[in-house]
């Protein structure tokens, strides 16, 4: 059986880092887990370019085989939302 690809894209905060925490906790035998600090650069721009063919809005966030996991997918912010709550008001 083909090792199964987990990508977790983190900041590198508190946040990520319990995230990428309950991954590795998760993860079986079969999963080979990967994970892109987004504030750390790399020579190849490798990270960036999967979080934005990935769709990456915010982090953390995971892909499994090459495809964000729906419950990662959200849209970042949302301008409307925001000025319909008073921002820049």
């Amino acid at each position: 059986m083909a090792k199964r690809l987990i990508e977790v894209f983190t900041a590198g905060c508190s946040v990520c880092e319990g995230a990428v925490q309950q991954v590795k906790d998760l993860a079986c035998s079969n999963c080979e887990v990967v994970v892109y600090d987004l504030n750390k650069k790399c020579d190849t721009n490798e990270f960036e370019t999967k979080a934005k063919t990935y769709g990456v809005k915010s982090v953390p966030a995971v892909a499994i085989n090459g495809k964000l996991v729906d419950c990662c997918g959200n849209n970042g912010i949302d301008i409307d939302a925001l000025k319909a709550a008073g921002l820049g008001q």
